[in-house]
């Protein structure tokens, strides 16, 4: 615009009302134009950067060196101006401009995401890039799929935990077609059931839903395990696996991670990062929590509600449902009991026996197996599902029924289980940390670091020989069952002839010969060196 300015002001056509205007445009004042415009009949090129300081030998400009620096000390430029100063003082280098220069340099040389960059790294450079927006295509052309973990904490059979959110949805329509939730971290058995969810478009699932034609993943071990790889080629999916920290390449499921805490999970109970009074924030110990099965009903009210009531911005007024009715791409379907038998983990073939089937070291058996000892069969499982597998005749592939796990512990026994499992893992914990507890003193100067604890010679030979006791010398007890004599011709040190067991009588045995002067031992003497008497 300057230089427009100026070629009118060459031509007798500059008014102050124009300069005006383009002050008015540029969100300066009139005078700062008016000095642009001086400044560019000097110099042309000042008329390319207005208001910008022409460049001039000697200028201060940001160097490798500044950068590093900027990187090492996350930003902060007075540690830098302290870093370049003591450099210069030990004859390394020229000594730094004031700081006000230095913060206008970075200023001019850096762009705002390499500033930014070097504060707080990649993460927070990526903030000032710019992104294109995919074309929306058709519905169910590319579905997107992620975990994220809800801040919330759910009581989980009396414990406090926060719960995983694995779900599918469809990038050209805004719609959640599945979901499932885990109590605990996620496996590929999460991802199977919202899979599962997903492409099912009956009751309650539907109407999204059906077989897309490609997934996004985000190099998740789960998402790209051999029993979802293979659940994925069974139903025609092309998975697409996207580099790793790029969140931006999966957008429309990431948008949802955010818009599920901001408009549902920040308003339950038990919400994680809810502001709390006090220097330490807590947990108020009469808080309610909501339940797994209370939890998991209002997350899925809200998936509906997302899909049937909420209109985001990109569809323009429209929900995700009349979105999705409103497009007529043919939908690709698969039955239900199909689609069972593709999310399943093939374990191989068995032997039908007289016993059930024998899988992972036991036994398991179904009324279906009456009369068929002996036939091959194909098992297939849900992961993490032990208590139940599905039975396929191993030639046909023809699905023979489920099987259950045989002589399986009560409810009771398991429960009992698991409390000695937590109570020896409790003890271990707590033994370990109480092995590696360490204080040391502080220090007020440059000094080894010191531990701190005295202990007694007494305590220390204490502790020391009940460490000891965990060597097999010592676990052997021998002065609980002493030792056989050893054969006539062995040389018996005097300290440990006393802890011998005797000889039986009528044993022939000879005299233990004492030790030479020189501290060497001598062999005795037997009937079989010849001599003997």
């Amino acid at each position: 615009m300057v230089r427009r300015l100026l070629a009118l002001r060459r031509e007798g056509k500059l008014t102050t009302g124009r300069v005006r205007s383009a002050a008015a445009v540029l969100g300066v004042r009139e005078r700062a134009v008016w000095r642009w415009l001086a400044a560019a009949e000097r110099d042309e090129a000042a008329g390319l950067a207005p208001g910008e300081r022409a460049a001039y030998p000697g200028r201060f400009t940001v160097t490798d060196e500044v950068r590093a620096l900027l990187a090492l000390w996350q930003g902060n430029v007075a540690a830098v101006h302290r870093e370049l100063t003591a450099r210069a003082a030990g004859g390394e280098g020229e000594p730094p401009p004031s700081i006000p220069t230095l913060h206008r340099a970075i200023r001019r040389d850096l762009s705002p995401g390499e500033r930014a960059g070097l504060a707080g790294g990649e993460r927070a450079a990526r903030k000032h890039d710019v992104f294109l927006a995919r074309p929306r295509g058709w519905r169910n052309q590319v579905w997107e799929t992620d975990h994220v973990q809800a801040p919330v904490l759910v009581d989980v059979d009396g414990r406090a935990r926060r719960p995983w959110i694995t779900w599918f949805t469809d990038c050209a329509t805004n719609a959640i077609t599945g979901v499932a939730v885990t109590p605990v971290h996620p496996s590929r058995e999460s991802v199977l059931a919202a899979l599962r969810s997903a492409v099912l478009r009956e009751d309650p699932y539907g109407p999204f839903g059906g077989v897309p034609e490609k997934i996004r993943v985000d190099r998740g071990k789960d998402f790209l395990s051999r029993t979802v790889t293979a659940a994925f080629d069974l139903l025609d999916v092309t998975v697409e696996d996207l580099p790793a920290y790029t969140p931006h390449l999966k957008g429309t499921v990431e948008g949802l991670n955010r818009a599920v805490e901001s408009m549902f999970l920040a308003a339950l109970p038990g919400y994680a990062r809810q502001p709390r009074p006090g220097k330490r924030p807590a947990r108020p110990k009469d808080e309610v929590l909501l339940g797994f099965e209370d939890f998991t009903a209002r997350l899925l009210e809200w998936t509906r509600w997302w899909n049937t009531e909420h209109r985001p911005a990109p569809l323009r007024g429209r929900t995700p449902l009349q979105a999705w009715q409103d497009d007529p791409t043919p939908l690709r379907d698969v039955a239900a009991a199909d689609l069972w038998t593709f999310t399943l983990e093939d374990a191989g073939a068995r032997m039908l026996t007289t016993r059930g089937i024998r899988f992972k070291k036991r036994d398991y058996v179904g009324p279906w197996m009456t009369g068929q000892a002996g036939l091959q069969v194909r098992i297939r499982f849900m992961p993490h599902h032990d208590h139940r597998i599905e039975v396929y005749h191993a030639a046909t592939g023809r699905y023979l029924g489920p099987a259950d796990l045989a002589d399986r512990a009560t409810e009771e026994q398991v429960s009992a289980v698991r409390r000695a499992r937590a109570a020896r893992a409790r003890r271990l914990k707590k033994d370990l940390e109480a092995a590696q507890r360490e204080r040391y003193a502080a220090a007020t100067q440059a000094e080894p670091p010191r531990r701190l604890g005295a202990l007694t010679g007494a305590q220390a030979d204490a502790e020391l020989a009940q460490s000891a006791d965990a060597g097999l010398s010592q676990l052997a007890l021998p002065d609980v069952v002493p030792p056989a004599a050893p054969p006539a011709d062995w040389r018996t040190p005097a300290s440990l002839a006393a802890l011998i067991t005797p000889a039986p009588s009528g044993r022939d045995s000879t005299t233990t010969a004492p030790d030479s002067p020189d501290g060497q031992a001598t062999r005795p003497t037997t009937r079989e060196d010849g001599d003997a008497s």
